[in-house]
């Protein structure tokens, strides 16, 4: 049996790009930040009491996603509103999602007796 070779191959720089987006996405409050972003626009103070974290932490990876092009932010009186402005990073994230939940769904049926 002959090893097939793939003819994609990534060039140096491009692999450096995926991998500093998923650094970015490999922090949890910046999957929460996100996740309750998909929602609607909110502003630092918003976020801050949705996820009950600091103001300072919220405006740190707030400031991360912004430098990754994934939230965009804009005035609006004397707030910052953040909102998503790429919105296929909830594609990565639902493939993530998904995988998990298969390899969850095996587990369980390892786990589960044939006669339950």
């Amino acid at each position: 049996m002959e090893l097939s070779t793939s003819t994609h191959q990534l060039s140096e720089p491009l692999i450096e790009l995926v991998a500093g987006r998923f650094r970015v996405l490999g922090e949890p409050m910046r999957i929460k930040l996100l996740d309750r972003l998909r929602d609607q626009p909110a502003t630092v103070s918003e976020l801050q009491e949705a996820l009950d974290a600091s103001q300072q932490n919220v405006s740190k990876h707030l400031g991360i996603l912004h430098a990754a092009g994934m939230v965009s932010r804009a005035k609006r009186g004397t707030s910052v509103l953040y909102a998503i402005s790429d919105p296929s990073v909830f594609e990565l994230c639902d493939q993530v999602c998904g995988g998990i939940r298969r390899q969850l769904n095996q587990l369980d049926e390892l786990l589960t007796p044939a006669d339950a």
